[in-house]
C-alpha cells in the first residue's frame, strides 16, 4: 500500500481590498488541519472579514520561528495533514515566509499547492506603464548604503523592467540610489497602497521621484523600474567593459561567466571583451613592477 502524505497550500490573501480574495480561500481556511499564519490576529481580521471559521489548529509562522518551526509542520505533512500557509498580504514565499517549508516539503516528496491570489509585483508592473513584456522581481534593497548601491549596479545593464519592495522611509534614499546608478532620467514608478483606500501611483524619472520621496511617503511600497535601453556597441570603451566584469566579479561571478554576461549585455562579442580584461590586467602589473623599480 502506497504511503500517503498530506498537502501544503500556499494561499494568496488580498494586499488591499479584502473583497480581491480568491474564493477557494475561505473553503480552504475552513478544511486546513493546520493554518500557520504570518500574523494569527491579522488572520483573525481576515477571517472575521470573510465570514469564515478556522477549524483546523491555528499557529505562527514568521520570519522569526520559520526556521524551528518547519521540522514541526513537515512532520503533520508526512502524517497526512492538510497544511495551509498564509502571509500577511500577496503569495507566501515571495519576499514572506515560506520558502523553507515548501523547499523542505519538496524535499519529502509532500505536494506542494497554490491558492492563486493578489500580487503586489503584478499589479504594480500592470499600472506603472512600463514595459511589462519581460521583467525582474528584485525584492527588497541592502538596507545598508554601500551594499544597496553594490546591488544596484550589478542590473545596472539589465534590460528588463526591475521591480522592488521598499520600506517608506528608506525610500527616499533608495531612489537617490537608483538615479545615482541608473541615471535620474530612467523612468519609474511608485506604487503605494495598492488596491487600498489612498492607493497612489507616481510616475516620473527617477529624479523627479527621489525628490518627491524627499517629502516623505507612507504605506506599502513598491518600484516600478524601466529597464537599461539598447546601447550600440561602440558606446562602451575598454574601461567601461572592464568595469561592469569587476562588478560581476565583486558580486561572486567567475571571470568566464562575468566576460560573457558582459558581452551579451553591450552586444559585443567575448573576445573582444576578455583582450579588454587581459590587456587592463597586463597594465596593472606593468605599472606595479614600475612602482618598484622606481623604490
Amino acid at each position: 500500500m502506497a504511503f500517503v502524505t498530506g498537502t501544503l497550500v500556499l494561499a494568496g490573501t488580498p494586499i488591499g481590498d479584502v473583497a480581491d480574495a480568491p474564493p477557494r480561500l475561505a473553503a480552504e481556511l475552513e478544511g486546513a488541519d493546520i493554518v500557520a499564519a504570518e500574523d494569527t490576529r491579522r488572520l483573525r481580521r481576515l477571517t472575521q472579514a470573510l465570514g469564515v471559521h478556522t477549524h483546523g489548529r491555528v499557529v505562527s509562522y514568521f520570519e522569526g520561528n520559520e526556521a524551528a518551526r518547519t521540522p514541526e509542520l513537515v512532520e503533520a505533512l508526512a502524517g497526512g495533514a492538510r497544511v495551509l500557509l498564509v502571509t500577511d498580504a500577496g503569495m507566501p514565499s515571495v519576499s514572506d515566509p515560506g520558502y523553507r517549508l515548501v523547499a523542505a516539503a519538496v524535499e519529502k516528496d509532500i505536494k506542494v499547492t497554490a491558492v492563486p491570489g493578489p500580487s503586489a509585483v503584478l499589479t504594480a508592473l500592470a499600472l506603472s506603464g512600463l514595459p511589462v513584456d519581460r521583467f525582474c522581481f528584485e525584492g527588497f534593497l541592502p538596507r545598508k548604503a554601500g551594499e544597496r548601491l553594490g546591488r544596484l549596479r550589478e542590473v545596472s545593464g539589465e534590460r528588463r523592467t526591475l521591480v522592488y519592495f521598499e520600506a517608506p522611509h528608506r525610500l527616499d534614499d533608495t531612489l537617490t540610489a537608483m538615479a545615482e546608478v541608473f541615471g535620474s532620467d530612467r523612468r519609474a514608478a511608485v506604487c503605494r497602497e495598492l488596491t487600498k483606500t489612498y492607493e497612489e501611483v507616481k510616475r516620473g524619472g527617477l529624479g523627479e521621484l527621489a525628490a518627491w520621496a524627499a517629502e516623505g511617503v507612507r504605506g506599502e511600497i513598491t518600484v516600478v523600474v524601466e529597464g537599461a535601453p539598447a546601447a550600440s556597441p561602440a558606446e562602451f570603451d575598454a574601461d567601461e567593459l572592464v568595469r561592469r566584469v569587476q562588478v560581476r566579479e565583486e558580486a561572486g561571478e567567475r571571470r568566464k561567466e562575468a566576460i560573457a554576461a558582459v558581452a551579451a549585455e553591450v552586444g559585443l562579442p567575448k573576445r573582444e571583451v576578455f583582450d579588454a580584461v587581459v590587456a587592463a590586467k597586463n597594465a596593472a602589473r606593468s605599472a606595479s613592477a614600475d612602482g618598484k623599480g622606481l623604490s
